[in-house]
């Protein structure tokens, strides 16, 4: 069992998410950050699909109750194990009684702790993720929680790797549409040749970008349509919001374009403040 010290500004249980319901309203949800999530449970031996933690800007503090094996990827902070600082991008094992402590995160914008066995919260609809637009899942976690180890184990702890470079200032590549018929003629090349500041508004739902205005042929409302992660939704002020994998299934703004899924981890580590832009693809 582990138990919750103190929380961090955000800290969710994470996995893969809940594909293939969103006919029925339920997003997505999961990691937003999938590749590092997949990194951090490939190094402790997990199924890919194995819940882990995803913190926000600064990690938890985290009592373990067992010995355990931990490894920590995606978004670059120190990681404290006991009295030992030790790397992210390895498996580090943890001994009854010890805390184990995120620190702040000084490139990128989040972090992923997987644990071997992974996390074993109840899952709700075939996930144990976290879905903070529709409240499905674990609630974030507070100080005095308790979560227990599972046995998502797949194979053997894994061999220290190098985690992927975070970009300064990330390109992502766009597809045009289905929605870019909206826009008035020339609001593509706005777009791929205009750089974006990520706003402070930003969450897991979606990256709020500041910039060149995007201007639509019409201020209306499209009748609700499906979205998907990496839909470049645009409302009437013309700013662009960028969609993650906890982003709604619907939605009546256009979309002018959607980001290939590759380059979606680039965008959910894009913390306040990055400077990014698009690449037309196609």
């Amino acid at each position: 069992m582990i138990v919750v010290v103190a929380p961090g500004p955000l800290t969710t249980v994470q996995d893969l998410g809940r594909p293939g319901l969103a006919s029925l309203g339920v997003p997505l949800a999961g990691a937003v950050d999938r590749a590092a999530l997949r990194a951090a449970n490939r190094l402790v031996g997990n199924a890919s699909r194995a819940a882990g933690l995803e913190t926000t800007l600064a990690g938890p503090t985290l009592l373990f109750e067992t010995d355990a094996v931990v490894a920590v990827a995606g978004g670059r902070c120190d990681v404290v194990v006991g009295d030992r600082v030790v790397g992210a991008g390895c498996a580090v094992t943890v001994r009854r009684g010890e805390q184990v402590r995120l620190g702040p995160v000084t490139l990128g914008l989040r972090s992923y702790l997987a644990v071997r066995g992974g996390i074993d919260v109840p899952p709700v609809l075939g996930s144990r993720s976290t879905c903070t637009l529709s409240g499905l899942g674990p609630a974030p976690l507070a100080a005095g929680d308790r979560l227990p180890i599972g046995s998502a184990v797949a194979g053997a702890v894994g061999a220290a790797e190098e985690l992927p470079a975070i970009a300064a200032e990330p390109v992502l590549r766009v597809v045009p549409g289905p929605r870019d018929d909206a826009f008035v003629e020339g609001a593509l090349d706005t777009l791929a040749s205009s750089s974006y500041i990520v706003s402070s508004r930003s969450d897991r739902t979606g990256v709020r970008l500041e910039g060149a205005v995007l201007q639509r042929v019409s201020d209306g409302e499209l009748p609700s349509e499906g979205v998907v992660p990496g839909a470049v939704q645009v409302p009437p002020d013309g700013q662009p919001i960028l969609f993650l994998g906890n982003c709604p299934t619907t939605g009546g703004y256009p979309v002018i374009g959607v980001v290939l899924p590759a380059d979606l981890a680039h965008a959910a580590q894009a913390r306040p403040g990055t400077r990014l832009r698009f690449r037309l693809e196609g």
